[in-house]
């Protein structure tokens, strides 16, 4: 177990750095987040981070990047619901760093 100490709060993480309490999510947490992930956080991944959150909150389950492609695709064109879009703004994994910086579990599946 790990933790964030953060504007004087403290966020605990599992080994991995995904937050354990996912309601303890905010905005200045997931800017804190991507700055360890190395992301340069734009309005695009702030659709990305927010349609998971979103897709979650629905679904109980954080996709894949195969689901997650397919659902991006579905709700924000095709031109975003491709993998060489996801990997330019998540480098390291769309569903998984995605996901890491929404607040949400690691995907089912990611190693």
């Amino acid at each position: 177990m790990g933790a964030i100490d953060l504007n004087g709060k403290v966020y605990e993480t599992d080994e991995e750095g995904y937050l354990v309490n996912l309601s303890d999510w905010n905005e200045d947490l997931a800017k804190h987040l991507a700055v360890e992930e190395k992301v340069d956080l734009t309005p695009n991944h702030w659709e990305v981070i927010n349609f998971l959150r979103e897709y979650y909150a629905e679904f109980q389950i954080a996709p894949a990047v195969r689901v997650l492609t397919k659902a991006v695709g579905k709700k924000l064109g095709p031109d975003k619901g491709n993998n060489k879009y996801l990997y330019e703004l998540f480098p390291y994994g769309p569903a998984k760093q995605a996901c890491k910086i929404a607040g949400l579990p690691k995907p089912t599946g990611c190693v």
